[in-house]
């Protein structure tokens, strides 16, 4: 069983205490679009350094996803792989990566005894960060929801423009009222 330093020291949390405290868009450009914290008493940073945030964040997913490592084929795999057509430089020098039917991603999430960073990237390249507590459940289940929001508020408003800052009070509205009922 794997215990957090924090649990011991804090063994009275409740379930508020599992809390979302912020969400970042980023575009596939490496652009903030969106950013909003739902916890009072976070640390408060400036525009300029929640765009170095996602700049910097855009950057290190793309490293991560380029430094996946490929898994040596069998010797049968290979001689097979390589006498295929269309066969990759890859297959042929008999590696691939872990999991071949899976797309290669980047950094997914990153924990701290603080805070817990979740990464969801859509097929288009956009990238959601969500900041929770890192002993929230269920995480998967809130960015799932905060995508349905983001495609129902954001992606069918007519006024909404690709790749631009999201300014949409629909979003805003129901993204809150649904964390907050969640607590």
């Amino acid at each position: 069983m794997y215990v957090r330093q924090h649990d011991i020291a804090n063994p009275q949390l409740t379930v508020s205490d599992r809390a979302v405290f912020s969400l970042i868009i980023i575009n596939k450009a490496g652009g903030l679009i969106y950013q909003r914290e739902f916890q009072a008493g976070l640390r408060k940073l400036s525009t300029n350094d929640y765009l170095v945030l996602a700049g910097t964040f855009h950057g290190v997913h793309a490293i991560t996803r380029s430094i996946t490592p490929k898994l040596p084929l069998s010797s049968t795999t290979a001689s097979h792989a390589a006498s295929s057509p269309g066969t990759s430089t890859a297959a042929a020098s008999g590696y691939s990566y872990p999991n071949p039917g899976v797309a290669v991603s980047g950094l997914e999430f990153l924990e701290t005894d603080r805070f817990r960073l979740t990464c969801f990237q859509t097929l288009t390249g956009t990238k959601f960060l969500l900041f929770t507590d890192p002993t929230t459940g269920s995480v998967d289940t809130i960015m799932n929801k905060v995508y349905e929001l983001y495609a129902d508020y954001v992606m069918k408003n007519p006024f909404y423009q690709l790749e631009m800052p999201v300014r949409c009070e629909a979003f805003d509205r129901h993204l809150g009222a649904w964390l907050r009922g969640r607590t």
